[in-house]
């Protein structure tokens, strides 16, 4: 379930990444894969459509925290 949880969260990452640099030039590499969130939710969404490139920055952000928040508390 860990597993599972930090591979969301890097999917997450990249499409926030990929997305923003989407929004700012032509993302020639798996494009239909890694924008998805950028290409089909963001403009469906009023507020995002207003601020793509803070969208995406944040999907990226949100990815972070969740494989940080997976990862197993560290004994001591």
């Amino acid at each position: 379930m860990r597993k599972t949880v930090q591979f969301a969260g890097f999917v997450m990452i990249l499409q926030g990444v990929s997305g923003a640099i989407d929004h700012l030039a032509v993302q020639p590499f798996f494009g239909i894969v890694l924008n998805l969130f950028n290409r089909v939710v963001v403009p469906r969404v009023s507020l995002l459509s207003e601020y793509p490139l803070f969208a995406n920055l944040t999907l990226a952000f949100l990815g972070v925290i969740v494989v940080i928040a997976a990862e197993p508390p560290k004994r001591s």
